[in-house]
């Protein structure tokens, strides 16, 4: 998977995609990130990138020019399957769209900034609108980046247990259950008797029964999907 992401400060992306599981993913050659400075492409001396808005009003927003020669110098080297734009007025990110989206090939994700990117971009050129909440952010970069992460984890073979996902919070619209390792019993509290039982199909129906309890205690409407 290719995913090339169009900023205003490239900078806040340096370290997300250098650690961990992104930076195996990207040395086994299953994850290929490029963040773009979108100030290549900004107009004149300066290299302008934002103006006033028409009407007035408080706030500087993205010119349309340098946003889409960036794109179009992006599609005319290969196809891409979305064109996403991180925005607080966009589809909430979820775990079924995170699924979706690590099964494409190619995406770019354009970060907002200032007070938005001018309409004429997300009308000719955006295939896709989310938000990664209910919240405003400086920027989209650091909502790039969670979006990047949720999805390249679930390429087949970044993970090094590839069932690892399959388990993982919110994947059947239930919480994950408790879970515990060594030592047996720590400061007088034991692990439940059940995981060390060796029985692998009473096990598997003990997490299934907490995470179904730990959902209608936390997030009950979840249940209603």
């Amino acid at each position: 998977m290719r995913i090339d992401i169009i900023s205003v400060v490239p900078e806040l992306l340096e370290s997300p995609f250098q650690h961990s599981i992104l930076k195996r993913a990207h040395e086994r050659g299953l994850l290929e990130v490029n963040v773009h400075n979108l100030r290549e492409y900004g107009l004149g001396k300066h290299k302008q990138l934002d103006d006033y808005q028409f009407g007035g009003g408080a706030g500087m927003v993205l010119m349309a020019e340098p946003v889409a020669n960036c794109i179009d110098d992006l599609k005319a080297q290969r196809t891409y399957d979305e064109i996403i734009y991180m925005t607080p007025d966009g589809k909430l990110f979820d775990q079924k769209l995170a699924n979706r989206l690590s099964l494409k090939e190619n995406l770019i994700i354009l970060c907002g900034h200032y007070k938005g990117v001018d309409e004429r971009i997300r009308e000719q050129y955006i295939t896709l609108e989310i938000s990664i909440g209910d919240y405003v952010l400086s920027g989209g970069e650091l909502a790039a980046a969670v979006v990047v992460d949720a999805i390249g984890r679930l390429i087949p073979g970044v993970l090094n247990d590839e069932t690892s996902a399959l388990f993982d919070s919110f994947q059947d619209n239930l919480l994950a259950p408790p879970v515990y390792t060594r030592p047996a019993e720590f400061r007088g509290l034991k692990v439940p008797e059940i995981l060390l039982s060796g029985n692998f199909p009473a096990i598997e129906e003990w997490r299934y029964e907490e995470a179904l309890k730990r959902t209608q205690e936390r997030r009950p409407e979840l249940l209603d999907e």
